[in-house]
């Protein structure tokens, strides 16, 4: 925390925009520049794995970030929200156009503008609506319902399978698969620049791969159907001469593929490929919160429910021990009841699984526990365990996890400007790095700058090698170098000594224009450490100030004390004079 503090402290000390960019970028003559000269911002890449959350939300670091943001368009900076939906639309309608000039002319200045990261977030959520678009209108056929019942076929002529005409890829499916490829080839980019590991640390990563991994999983089981369809129309073509293959005699394999679907088996591949399909989509919706933190209102909802999801997670832990032990338990209680019972439930595994899981939303009956029989015995410990776990989920984890959630909430909404600024923050950096332009599927055709960049790597690779066979060849010499190091131990053992003192001494003698800006923020920063310590401490002065005053104070009280205790005594001293005068006249 004093870390943190300290960070946040030397930041806000900060007078212009070089000691700025000097907090935010480390010693930037020690790091290449990129190649459209944009800072590295190596510290809010740090401050960000460590979540040093107010140091990222400084109005310095987001003033920084702001302006990076809006590379190349800086008149779209100051405009108004309706010009940026105006921009925003005009992306939507032009997005091919724009890609096909990019391809053309990448370095031109639309190139430039489209490289900046906020086209290419633009760009990339323009592109990812599209998508979500196209899953809609795949299923807007059977909207008011499909043509046909699950008991019926439908084929363009007598002699079509009718499996032919199911497992047809569509337009739109045709749509879906090359965005899927393209956003495929856009996460293997990703993970060759950032490494595996680094790429896994991000959830949204996770969520990606799990969601394209299902799309791919439920294409592949699709063209199955199709292939084994296909297969069954060719043997038709060429075996069977009816015209109508409803009176021709087929094999069983042949059959199976004109029967309805209430005839499938539960294993076909079509089947399996639709319930994938659906839950990719499902995926694919949930993808949206990922741009939601580009927003001032939707960002603080963002982060309240991802933090609403790790509680639920921490939650699941007590959750699945408590309903692992009953669900055991009444299984091993009703087991031996099957048929015996007014309801399946708690009969069968999945049977006490269903039970118990939809009574935590009131969808089961007290009579699940109710024997035709007349064993009490068993009857009254089914109704204590079930009433007992009802408690005890219904009542206490319930109610826990809405406790954990709220307070999850009051924490974001505690500090919601500096949560939702490092969110955004993290989705900005995401879009700072080289690379990456155009966005799905405009990326998978290579533009002449890709061929540029390859043919680059490809002599140097060349290079490389050409190096590396010279000292294959000089490997001899090498040798002798090693058996003459050996010789002279003393000589080589000084040698780093003193490039060590030469390096320690260097920054003292001539330090660089980062070492200087440093040293004067530190200066800063402890002068004022020094003065805020001096306004908060009491001088030695003060302290004797305030013992002649406690000591007039209790001077002041023991006079009055005093005073008051003569006055009583002379009170005292009347009344018993007076008490004696009238004793004396009877």
């Amino acid at each position: 925390m004093q870390c943190k503090d300290f960070v946040v402290g030397v930041l806000d000390l900060c007078r212009d925009t070089e000691e700025v960019e000097a907090i935010l970028n480390g010693d930037v003559d020690q790091v290449p520049p990129s190649d459209h000269n944009r800072p590295c911002l190596s510290r809010v890449k740090l401050a960000i794995k460590y979540e040093v959350k107010k140091f990222v939300a400084h109005p310095n670091c987001q003033q920084q970030l702001l302006t990076i943001w809006y590379e190349n368009l800086s008149g779209l900076r100051q405009q108004s929200i309706g010009v940026k939906c105006w921009t925003v639309l005009g992306v939507t309608v032009g997005l091919p156009f724009l890609a096909i000039a990019y391809w053309i002319m990448p370095c031109s200045k639309l190139g430039q503008i489209l490289r900046s990261p906020f086209m290419k977030f633009v760009a990339h959520a323009v592109s990812f609506t599209i998508f979500l678009g196209l899953l809609v209108v795949n299923a807007s056929d059977r909207f008011e319902g499909v043509k046909n019942l699950p008991n019926e076929t439908i084929t363009d002529h007598p002699r079509q399978i009718f499996r032919v005409k199911t497992t047809q890829f569509s337009w739109t499916e045709m749509l879906i698969m090359k965005w899927v490829l393209g956003m495929i080839w856009s996460e293997c980019k990703e993970i060759w620049a950032d490494g595996p590991r680094e790429y896994l640390m991000h959830l949204w990563n996770v969520l990606d791969f799990g969601m394209l991994s299902i799309f791919v999983a439920s294409f592949t089981a699709r063209l199955m159907a199709f292939l084994k369809a296909s297969k069954a129309q060719l043997y038709v073509d060429l075996h069977v001469s009816n015209n109508d293959l409803t009176n021709a005699s087929l094999p069983a394999d042949v059959a199976y593929f004109t029967y309805a679907r209430n005839k499938w088996r539960p294993s076909d591949p079509q089947i399996i490929s639709e319930g994938l399909y659906a839950i990719a989509v499902v995926l694919s919706f949930s993808r949206i919160a990922y741009i939601l933190p580009a927003n001032e209102s939707f960002g603080p909802l963002q982060i309240s429910l991802g933090r609403t999801v790790k509680d639920i997670f921490k939650f699941m832990v007590i959750f699945i021990m408590v309903f692992v032990a009953f669900m055991i338990g009444m299984f091993n209680l009703y087991s031996y009841y099957l048929g015996a019972k007014y309801n399946p439930a708690f009969t069968t595994v999945e049977e006490s699984f269903k039970t118990l899981f939809w009574s935590i939303f009131g969808l089961s009956e007290v009579i699940s526990v109710v024997l035709k029989y007349d064993h009490k015995f068993i009857e009254n410990i089914g109704y204590v365990l079930y009433g007992v776990y009802n408690v005890t989920m219904v009542v206490v984890l319930l109610n826990m996890l809405i406790a954990m959630i709220n307070n999850s909430y009051q924490e974001i909404e505690e500090d919601a400007d500096v949560e939702w600024k490092f969110a955004r923050a993290k989705l900005w950096l995401s879009y700072f790095d080289e690379g990456r332009t155009l966005p799905a599927p405009f990326n998978l055709v290579p533009s002449p700058k890709s061929f540029y960049y390859l043919i680059l790597r490809t002599r140097a690779c060349l290079v490389r090698l050409c190096k590396a066979g010279g000292r294959r060849a000089d490997s001899s010499e090498v040798e002798m170098g090693m058996l003459n190091s050996r010789a002279k131990p003393d000589r080589y053992r000084s040698h780093p000594r003193a490039r060590d003192d030469f390096t320690v001494k260097k920054p003292i003698k001539n330090p660089t224009r980062y070492q200087k800006i440093m040293k004067r923020l530190i200066k800063r920063y402890v002068l004022k450490a020094q003065v805020d310590r001096e306004n908060d401490e009491v001088n030695e002065g003060e302290l004797k100030e305030i013992k002649q005053d406690i000591s007039s104070l209790r001077y002041e009280l023991l006079e009055e004390k005093s005073q008051a205790t003569g006055e009583l005594a002379d009170l005292i001293q009347q009344l018993s004079h007076n008490l004696g005068k009238n004793t004396k006249k009877p």
